[in-house]
């Protein structure tokens, strides 16, 4: 497994790629490793991670029974994301977001409601469901 491709880091007063916030307050300190104090915070990171390129974030983010052993960073360009629901019980959580992407001419949205777990303190992702029912 190898990760740690180089990515284009935004600034710390630049707007955060998951739209919350600015990215020194909101995904920085999360993609430097600080835990996410929800599973909905993680997700966003994850988000931003895909956005920018951080392989490493999203490995360290994985549970490892169903993390890859190498992660596609591909050409989509993500330009929205949009969390319609977040939902904590105990050690267990899901999120249902919407992201929108591109990739050249092409225009499309990925919906997916993702199952997390907190595993020695810390929210990782499980897996999830692409374009669930009602979605």
């Amino acid at each position: 497994m190898s990760f740690g491709v180089s990515f284009s880091r935004p600034s710390a007063s630049a707007p955060c790629p998951c739209g919350r916030a600015v990215f020194g307050d909101c995904c920085g300190p999360l993609l430097d490793g600080a835990p996410a104090p929800s599973a909905e915070r993680l997700m966003r990171s994850r988000y931003t991670a895909f956005a920018v390129g951080d392989d490493r974030h999203l490995a360290r983010t994985w549970h490892p029974r169903t993390r890859p052993d190498e992660i596609d960073l591909d050409d989509i360009e993500w330009v929205g994301l949009v969390v319609e629901d977040a939902a904590e019980e105990g050690d267990a959580a899901t999120v249902t977001f919407r992201a929108a992407w591109r990739r050249g001419t092409e225009r499309g949205e990925l919906a997916e409601l993702s199952r997390f777990v907190r595993r020695a303190g810390r929210w990782v992702y499980v897996d999830g469901v692409v374009n669930p029912p009602g979605a």
